[in-house]
């Protein structure tokens, strides 16, 4: 029987359809169109499940894993996704990315994330040159400041480029607890579009302050780790789904764990990374269906074998 749960999103503007499965959509398979979040600067809809390179698009031409990646992008796109996060951190995978979708066509179907990660001016205006020539395109979606590293003097840069059009939304990233109380003096003292940051069921630290911090603000919220790096989705794996599982729509722990992550207010998108298509479908699955309000969650994420 499904659970009716208010959910704690329901007040949000723009997030309708939260509370019940779309009609023809099940948790077995994502059909479009994938629920959408408003970026709060500008109220443009961005789908909740994005993927991330880290890793995964850091491979050969011509390997195994290289050959899966255009049904990867494929699932994205043929489940209502868009949103693909990259960095010059992660070694090949901007120009992976950026060959596919020149290979493919799809350019215009991609919302583009990187992020640029040195120190000095001069030297991150070269690397982002560098990512918009191996991403092979005109305009950046979205250019981070990677793990808050000189991001003052990035900031200026990039302010410069979103009023180009070189870019179209700013924002900083971390994906550490340690960095937490930096990442809270920049989200008060900059006008930011977008905070990237880690947080899953296990790593919760981000609800005290930077989750909260970022609604109050305006910014859109991007979440990396929701699979713990991986490390959580894989314990979790050899165990039994629980049964109130089915409840929220749940056909598999990742979806579990991306629903876990969905269900806070403040959270506009998540970006788990994989090399399987297969993967890419069951995690846009997480988009459909209810997300469960604190309440719930606090309920039975004792369950939960983490």
């Amino acid at each position: 029987m499904m659970i009716r749960i208010t959910v704690f999103l329901y007040s949000i503007p723009g997030c309708s359809g939260f509370l019940f499965p779309s009609p023809g959509r099940s948790c077995g398979k994502a059909m479009t169109p994938m629920t959408t979040r408003p970026i709060p600067s500008t109220r443009e809809a961005l789908p909740v499940i994005g993927c991330g390179t880290w890793l995964g698009f850091d491979v050969s031409p011509g390997s195994a894993e290289h050959q899966r990646l255009p049904g990867v992008l494929d699932a994205l796109f043929a489940a209502g996704g868009s949103l693909i996060d990259s960095s010059p951190m992660y070694g090949r995978a901007e120009s992976v990315v950026g060959a596919l979708l020149a290979a493919s066509g799809q350019r215009e179907k991609a919302f583009l994330a990187t992020k640029v990660w040195t120190s000095g001016r001069e030297a991150g205006i070269a690397q982002m040159e560098q990512s918009f020539q191996r991403l092979r395109t005109q305009r950046i979606d979205l250019l981070q400041v990677h793990n808050l590293v000189d991001w003052r003097t990035h900031l200026a840069t990039l302010r410069d480029w979103k009023a180009q059009g070189r870019v179209r939304y700013i924002g900083i990233t971390h994906y550490t607890a340690s960095a937490y109380a930096e990442v809270e003096a920049v989200l008060r003292a900059e006008p930011l579009d977008f905070l990237q940051i880690n947080y899953s069921i296990e790593a919760r630290q981000a609800e005290e302050r930077l989750l909260p911090l970022a609604a109050e603000r305006g910014m859109a919220v991007i979440v990396n780790m929701p699979f713990g790096g991986g490390g959580l989705l894989r314990r979790l794996r050899a165990q039994p789904l629980p049964g109130w599982a089915g409840e929220i729509g749940c056909g598999s722990w990742a979806q579990l764990l991306l629903k876990f992550v969905l269900s806070h207010p403040a959270v506009t998108c998540t970006i788990p990374g994989t090399t399987w298509p297969e993967h890419m479908e069951d995690n846009a699955a997480a988009a459909a269906g209810m997300f469960p309000d604190a309440a719930f969650w606090q309920r039975h994420t004792g369950s939960i074998p983490l």
